[in-house]
């Protein structure tokens, strides 16, 4: 990717706090016009034109010495100042403006103590500022400088400011032509649109959607995620991209469960202000995709994309034939199995055709089901066993006894229900990845 074109992808706000390569620069290039300016100022090299602005002040305030605390103050606070303003704002006419404002300050505040018969020289100060800014500017214009600009114009608030300062503080150049890494993708979709639709008024709907929306997405960037993608009715988040985490699919994990809690929570405000719910879905898919920057200068953004990016939306999608709320690939699991309580749910063909994929429903964090809890799993488990051995007795006998007492498992259900389809001949509703 040619950094020209990162360039021109989008524009934000200069809101982020200076990351710490920046802030090492900045300290750098103030301490160097701090010693230029001192060093002169020592020499007396301003003495004959502060002789001379004081004469032109008229005299009122004390004539001018060689050495003055408050210029020290003064040229010190401005070079180290001007420095960090410079490096850390991107936009060129707002650096520009800074120090200006930083020259107007220091020539102001002459005038304004020579009211009260204090002299003040804005020459040392003037001349730490204008050093200063152009150090400052000379690295921003640099490549090294410009990382920055360049993240905020890529990324702009898909990104946590942690996850945003490692990778402007990372030692790795930039490179977004393209990359295969290993990542998690987390897929948040509404299926209840056309329902939500006809019941709402369209503000209301729109209102209710973003919601969810804002929501789950500010959630998972702030779990260290990034925002891929964020539309009408799905959100689409990345752990491991494009900062790598090794810990990437428990991480993942981890916050799916997690916003599921805070998504029904925010659903019990929905129901008490419309009197209605969203149906949300969780897809947790794992592996191998390719990283890079996508688009063109009218729109264009970093992005993931291969078969498992691919196979998380079909993971989403086939909640609602099963009932679960989360669904994780197998690749999630091996990576994320010591830290989540899982039971399986399908074993479903690749897109060779040539394979099967363990599908696995999502439950709790590790040690934290009830017994009771880990038994009906363990029942169920060993239920899905003699089902796929075509074992429909002992298959129905582990599922029964597998359901909560007055509780609701959709998953059980649905098993129970194929096997008597399957008893009477009847056809049964599948899926596989490419078909769903």
């Amino acid at each position: 990717m040619r950094r020209d074109f990162a360039f021109e992808l989008c524009g934000r706000n200069d809101d982020f706090l200076s990351p710490v390569r920046y802030l090492k620069v900045s300290l750098l290039v103030g301490l160097v016009a701090c010693l230029i300016v001192a060093v002169l100022y020592e020499m007396g090299a301003f003495l004959r034109v502060d002789l001379g602005l004081w004469s032109f002040l008229g005299r009122v305030s004390s004539p001018p010495a060689k050495r003055s605390l408050l210029e020290y103050v003064a040229f010190v606070t401005l070079a180290f100042g001007i420095a960090w303003t410079t490096i850390d704002i991107s936009r060129l006419s707002l650096k520009l403006v800074v120090a200006a404002a930083a020259l107007a300050q220091a020539i102001s505040l002459a005038w304004v103590l020579n009211l009260y018969h204090v002299f003040f020289s804005p020459f040392a100060p003037g001349l730490a500022t204008v050093l200063s800014f152009a150090g400052a500017l000379a690295y921003a214009r640099s490549h090294a400088g410009g990382r920055k600009r360049t993240l905020q114009l890529i990324f702009g608030e898909r990104l946590s400011r942690k996850n945003f300062y490692a990778l402007v503080d990372a030692s790795a150049p930039l490179n977004f032509d393209g990359e295969m890494r290993e990542a998690t993708v987390v897929v948040c979709e509404i299926f209840n649109q056309e329902e939500l639709m006809d019941a709402l008024p369209t503000a209301d709907y729109v209102a209710m959607t973003n919601l969810l929306l804002r929501n789950g997405a500010d959630f998972l960037v702030e779990r260290g995620g990034y925002l891929d993608e964020c539309d009408g009715e799905s959100l689409r988040v990345i752990f491991g991209a494009p900062l790598a985490d090794a810990d990437h699919a428990r991480i993942a994990c981890e916050a799916a469960l997690e916003l599921v809690q805070r998504l029904d929570n925010l659903n019990r405000e929905c129901d008490a202000r419309w009197h209605k719910m969203l149906d949300f879905r969780i897809g947790v898919n794992s592996g191998e995709m390719v990283c890079g920057v996508y688009g063109s200068h009218r729109l264009g953004t970093f992005s993931v994309a291969g078969e498992p990016v691919e196979f998380a939306r079909r993971l989403c999608s086939a909640n609602m034939i099963y009932g679960s709320r989360v669904l994780v690939g197998s690749t999630t699991f091996e990576f994320a199995s010591d830290a989540v309580e899982v039971r399986p749910m399908e074993l479903v063909r690749t897109r060779d055709e040539r394979t099967r994929e363990e599908v696995y429903e999502l439950l709790a964090l590790k040690n934290h089901l009830s017994a009771d809890d880990l038994q009906r799993r363990d029942l169920f488990w060993k239920g899905i066993i003699y089902y796929r051995e075509q074992l429909w007795d002992d298959a129905l006998d582990h599922f029964r006894a597998a359901l909560p007492n007055g509780g609701l498992d959709a998953p059980l259900d649905f098993y129970i229900r194929r096997i008597e389809q399957l008893r009477a001949g009847l056809p049964t509703l599948e899926w596989q990845t490419g078909r769903i």
